[in-house]
């Protein structure tokens, strides 16, 4: 039912755990296949992939490439965008399972997002945790670290991933839509390494910085360059 693609670039120390909360989905059907779409690991990535029974496919690096690749490698109706160092909620796959039933009854487009958390304790990730959560709420934006959820059917119609060195995920959910966008109760928690090693405040800056760029329209080539 479900392909799952993973972009990876030397993911070794995440992607094991990432892999494993996928095994109860694959185990009662939902998950049909596993696809690791490689932008050049030079580290243990590919032999993980392989020790596990993933399909691992190379691509141009860069994760609209990558994303993109691993899509058209597919063999799902229902294609989920995943996160390396992202850890879906157990019982996940039971809610996808429900919301892909409910949109074939309600014969309409649909894609779906996890709810946001981050593998760390105390005030700040709570605080940015709220923060996404607000801002799914008020503008229906998710990002890459939240999954995507989507049938293949409408991923083809809007074009899938653009090759986008920044921003693939805002693009496509963009063009998605409000209406046919839903937001799921299982979290997709992510690693909080990058606002560690940055910090808070100034990952989330940056973060909110890129996006403003993107609306007005700078190129996401030279936005790249702020992200780091």
């Amino acid at each position: 039912m479900i392909s799952v693609v993973i972009p990876t670039l030397n993911s070794q120390a995440e992607l094991a755990r990432s892999l494993a909360a996928l095994v109860p989905g694959v185990v009662e059907g939902v998950v049909r296949e596993v696809i690791i779409a490689d932008g050049g690991s030079q580290d243990d990535t590919p032999q993980i992939a392989e020790a596990v029974g993933a399909r691992f496919v190379r691509a141009a690096k860069g994760r609209g490439p990558q994303l993109a690749e691993g899509a058209r490698a597919a063999k799902g109706d229902w294609l989920l965008f995943l996160h390396a160092d992202t850890v879906l909620e157990h019982g996940w796959y039971q809610e996808a399972e429900r919301f892909i039933d409910e949109s074939a009854r309600a014969r309409r487009p649909q894609a779906a997002a996890f709810r946001f958390a981050l593998d760390d304790r105390g005030a700040r990730p709570r605080y940015l945790e709220a923060m996404v959560s607000l801002r799914c709420a008020l503008l229906r934006l998710p990002y890459g670290d939240q999954g995507l959820l989507i049938s293949r059917a409408h991923y083809e119609r809007l074009g899938g991933f653009r090759d986008l060195p920044l921003m693939e995920d805002v693009d496509l959910v963009r063009r998605i839509g409000r209406r046919d966008l839903c937001f799921l109760r299982s979290r997709a928690t992510t690693s909080a390494d990058r606002y560690q090693r940055d910090g808070y405040f100034r990952r989330m800056l940056r973060n909110l910085s890129c996006l403003t760029l993107y609306f007005l329209r700078v190129p996401p080539r030279y936005i790249v360059k702020l992200y780091g």
